[in-house]
């Protein structure tokens, strides 16, 4: 896990924790100021490495390469900013009043001049084009020695923490580090937040879970002024001039989103690094080609673009690679230096496309450049391995619990087997499909004519798969009433209605695969018409923690109104959820030295498919056609017709076998799981739910293995918080001492 660690404020000395034996501790005096600013100086975080030094420093822990740290610093009495590409030399590390300083951390396409000019811009307060670059990254601002401005991305890949200490405030791109410098220990509110309502931040708020541990939300900014944190939006799709779907036409839209798509891919695949060392040469950039249009559409993507020639093997490791690209044939073009035709010609880049073999009765799309020099096509057989739930008993901590924890040795394999930098179509989904709550949205605007063609859409993917009556009239009734409903309906008496389904345990989440029951498309988007829609994990709460989610909300609903219409807020929320599923599984399953990407997280391919029309966003199959569309756009028009409906492999069924390999480990970790002794879960009805899910003749309801595989996930994750109780992440500091579940329950 890589992460970045500072503070910002002023210190008071009554704070500032001194290390001291416990036999000192009545004979020795209180500590001054000095012996106070002396023991703050030694604070640092393990193995780190200073970007800048001073009173307020800041640091970057774990296996970051060059590239990835850029920096620009403006100092006195100059006129152009210095750009840097790793951490500066010592002389410009030190803050003074007039020094300003801008640290991108991260995957970043910006050139150094766009770098400098952002820096200049961003002295006079301007600060969201900071964020208009390609890639994934963190944005750390410095003015003078007091002002510390730091910005999240717009999906949440990319977090920022922070945290009251010594008067002042400490902030990080990770919440374990801040719950290791303060010793908070677990939030149990903020977990069983987690599980009733996960997608719903007047259950979650901007907690964490641990206490004390704020979170930034996505699309915002972090200001340290004086020590004392302050949060602004700068996202503005809520404004006149963001509102999605207001782009000016299909056509320009799918332009947009194809420029950036291409540019996010182009960026990393230009970056890749040179592997150097002894054994087979493993390619350096990877892609999964799975199930799925996403990631099919990203692998035809980077096999066309060519791959640098990356660092010569002697260079050390994470050091800075070159801009030059090798052309697909060798030629050469423009500056570029000929090669000396005697050389022996340099042996043809690969890129590694993944396939993981789900089920036998499936077959993945395959792209047409499969079988030619520039694709190595590896198929990974189903191997009890990849199930999930498999070796629950290792597995590293990772910064939050999530649901990718269960499937981790199988992501493992996955990405062992593709490249140094892995492409994966994880966002495509939220990024380019309209949520269904933003039919609301076109009824709150009074666009009731734009209904039509998604209503008829989904009612005629109803009438193939459940009959002439549902498809014909029980599906446009339910889902334009649930949508009026929702656009009519108020914010805190929906809040309400929520917090009265999770004490009285009426489920209303997503429906799910079952044996027997084929859950339409409609009944999909009347699911997830609400403001707030309970976890498929709040089943199986206890009475009390259900309670304590329900206040919550009842505490929420005495609040404000959100400013954003329900589909749009609903659809932010889902692609926030989303992207701390994605970081919490690249924390788990990432090798040392590898990048895991998703460029459909990135903030430019975000706010290109906020230009698409909602109508063709809502309509079934709208991702799948405008990834044809975008691949059309790059010069891909060799497509096969049916591509993008070829049969998805049955996850149910791979999650009931994995629990049948695993129940005696389950059993086991359930027979005095944390959880129960938090008080978050009625452990009858889990285990119960365990045995029915291992049954392969027992029916589930829906949502009831997603809702055991959160649990699972977040039993684990206490574990391992628990096993490293006396450990910290950095020196310098009494070792916390902390228990991994406060002992209090809910009451």
């Amino acid at each position: 896990m890589r992460w970045l660690a500072g503070w910002s404020g002023t210190v008071s000395s009554a704070r500032i924790p001194v290390a001291r034996r416990p036999s000192d501790a009545r004979s020795a005096p209180a500590p001054t100021v000095q012996d106070a600013l002396g023991a703050l100086a030694a604070v640092r975080p393990l193995a780190a490495t200073a970007l800048w030094t001073g009173p307020d420093p800041l640091w970057a822990v774990g296996d970051w390469r060059a590239e990835e740290i850029r920096q620009a610093v403006l100092l006195p009495n100059t006129r152009h900013p210095t750009v840097s590409t790793g951490p500066l030399p010592a002389d410009l590390t030190q803050d003074t009043e007039a020094v300003v300083r801008l640290l991108v951390l991260g995957h970043c396409g910006a050139a150094d001049h766009e770098l400098a000019a952002g820096l200049a811009a961003a002295r006079g307060g301007a600060v969201r084009h900071l964020t208009g670059w390609p890639g994934s990254y963190t944005v750390v601002l410095r003015v003078g020695t007091r002002n510390t401005l730091l910005l999240t991305d717009l999906a949440g890949l990319q977090p920022v923490f922070h945290t009251p200490w010594c008067g002042g405030t400490a902030y990080a791109t990770a919440a374990l580090p801040l719950a290791d410098l303060i010793g908070a220990p677990v939030d149990t509110g903020h977990l069983a937040a987690t599980l009733a309502c996960p997608e719903s931040p007047e259950a979650l708020g901007t907690g964490t879970p641990y206490v004390g541990v704020h979170r930034v939300p996505p699309g915002h900014t972090l200001a340290i002024r004086g020590g004392r944190p302050h949060l602004t939006d700068y996202d503005d799709e809520g404004s006149p001039g963001g509102v999605p779907g207001q782009g000016g036409g299909e056509a320009p839209a799918v332009r947009e989103l194809t420029r950036t798509l291409l540019e996010a891919v182009r960026s990393r695949v230009r970056n890749a690094p040179a592997t150097a060392g002894p054994g087979p040469r493993r390619p350096r950039i990877g892609a999964d080609l799975s199930y799925g249009t996403a990631s099919t559409a990203l692998a035809l993507l980077a096999a066309a673009v060519p791959i640098g020639p990356g660092p010569a093997p002697a260079q050390a490791p994470g050091s800075g690679l070159s801009a030059e690209l090798l052309p697909r044939n060798g030629a050469t073009k423009g500056s570029w230096t000929r090669p000396d035709p005697a050389s022996e010609p340099p042996e043809p880049e690969l890129l590694a496309a993944v396939t993981v073999r789900e089920s036998p009765r499936t077959t993945p799309e395959t792209p047409l450049d499969v079988g030619r020099p520039r694709l190595r096509h590896t198929v990974l057989a189903a191997t009890p391995l990849s199930l999930p739930y498999a070796d629950l008993a290792g597995g590293a901590l990772t910064d939050e619990p999530g649901r990718a924890l269960v499937t981790v040795p199988g992501t493992v394999v996955r990405l062992s087997a593709g490249g140094a930098d892995h492409l994966t179509g994880h966002g495509a989904r939220q990024v380019l499909d309209g949520h269904p709550a933003r039919l609301a949205d076109l009824i709150r605007e009074g666009r009731q004519r734009e209904l039509l063609p998604p209503v008829a859409a989904l009612a005629g993917v109803d009438r193939a798969l459940a009959g002439t009556l549902t498809g014909t009239v029980r599906t446009p009734v339910t889902v334009l009433r649930a949508a009026r409903r929702l656009a009519r309906g108020g914010y805190a008496e929906a809040l309400d209605d929520a917090a009265v389904q999770l004490t009285a345990r009426r489920d209303s989440v997503r429906p799910s695969a079952r044996p027997g029951v084929r859950f339409t498309a409609g009944a999909y988007s009347v699911a997830d018409l609400a403001w707030c829609v309970p976890g498929p994990a709040a089943r199986f709460l206890s009475d009390d923690a259900l309670s304590a989610v329900a206040l919550r909300l009842r505490l929420a609903a005495r609040g404000p109104a959100p400013e954003l219409h329900p589909g749009v807020r609903r659809a932010r929320l889902a692609l926030h959820h989303h992207a701390g599923a994605f970081r919490t599984l690249v924390h788990a399953a990432e090798q040392y030295g590898q990048r895991v990407h998703a460029p459909f997280f990135d903030n430019r391919v975000i706010r290109a498919a906020r230009l698409l029309p909602a109508d063709l966003r809502l309509q079934p199959g709208a991702r799948h056609a405008l990834l044809r569309a975008v691949l059309a756009g790059a010069g891909r028009s060799d497509l096969p017709a049916d591509w993008g409906r070829a049969p998805r492999p049955d996850r149910a069924e791979a999650a009931r076998a994995g629990l049948r390999a695993a129940a005696d480990q389950l059993a086991e970790l359930f027979h005095e799981p944390l959880l129960a002794e938090a008080g978050l879960i009625d452990l009858p009805v889990v285990r119960r739910a365990l045995r029915t899910a291992a049954d392969p003749y027992a029916d589930l309801p829906p949502g009831a293995l997603d809702g055991l595989a959160d649990l699972v996930a977040v039993e684990l994750w206490l574990r391992r918080f628990e096993s490293r109780r006396h450990g910290s992440c950095w020196s310098g500091l009494p070792l916390p001492q902390r228990q991994a579940v406060a002992a209090a329950r809910f009451g």
